[in-house]
């Protein structure tokens, strides 16, 4: 059974207080804008059979107008010709082709009427769908939000990602603990026989190589001045 049986239910249905009592709004708006869609075309199709009568009854009056000045024609005509019983009866078909008119008219006039209320009905279809298409839009933006920062919080509160953290400081812990024990190696250490006499024989090597880079310099130096003089 659909939710809505009946066009008037529709119009004077009220879209907010019925998603409020909604489990499932979202379901339920689709539901409902799929109701008003088949409606509306069930309701413009009817309007376009009754528009296609109204010309159809528009068509039958012009033609009826057009026989009935023809028989007042031919009424008129007998007479002048002293023809008094044909004029009777042109009168007589003349005045059956009034009575039809006349309930043309009428039928006429219900169905302006009724296409009158039909356009207005469908105004006020379309402007619940438009609503209804609104407020699906918007709760599918917020729906789709939502679902993104709830995929986000539960990654923050997953407790795979706790452990892994847990594990990332564990092995940090590891490391600085390698680092002290290499480091405690050379706290308190002597320098050994060998490393002293490194030490004597490298600051030796430099010694004698700064002592031939003056040598190397000096006579450069000393014929500059001779030059001078």
């Amino acid at each position: 059974m659909s939710i809505f049986s009946r066009l008037n239910d529709i119009i004077n249905s009220n879209i907010t207080a019925l998603l409020d009592k909604a489990e499932d709004p979202q379901k339920i708006i689709r539901l409902v804008i799929q109701e008003m869609e088949d409606t509306l075309i069930e309701v413009r199709s009817d309007a376009a059979r009754s528009i296609a009568e109204r010309k159809k009854l528009r068509r039958q009056l012009q033609r009826m107008e057009r026989e009935i000045e023809e028989w007042q024609r031919k009424a008129e005509l007998a007479l002048s010709r002293d023809r008094e019983d044909l004029a009777r009866a042109a009168l007589a078909e003349k005045q059956r082709l009034e009575r039809n008119h006349e309930m043309l008219n009428r039928d006429l006039a219900d169905l302006d009427e009724h296409l009158g209320k039909l356009n207005e009905d469908i105004g006020q279809l379309q402007k619940k769908l438009d609503e209804a298409k609104a407020r699906h839009k918007a709760m599918k933006v917020k729906q789709d939000a939502l679902s993104g920062r709830l995929r986000t919080r539960e990654k923050l509160h997953d407790d795979r990602i706790s452990d892994a953290l847990g594990r990332f400081e564990g092995m940090e812990e590891k490391i600085d603990q390698m680092e002290g024990r290499v480091d405690a190696y050379d706290l308190g250490r002597n320098k050994s026989l060998d490393d002293e006499f490194a030490e004597l024989e490298t600051e030796d090597a430099v010694e004698n190589e700064l002592e031939a880079l003056k040598a190397r310099l000096k006579p450069s130096s000393a014929s500059g001045e001779d030059k001078a003089k």
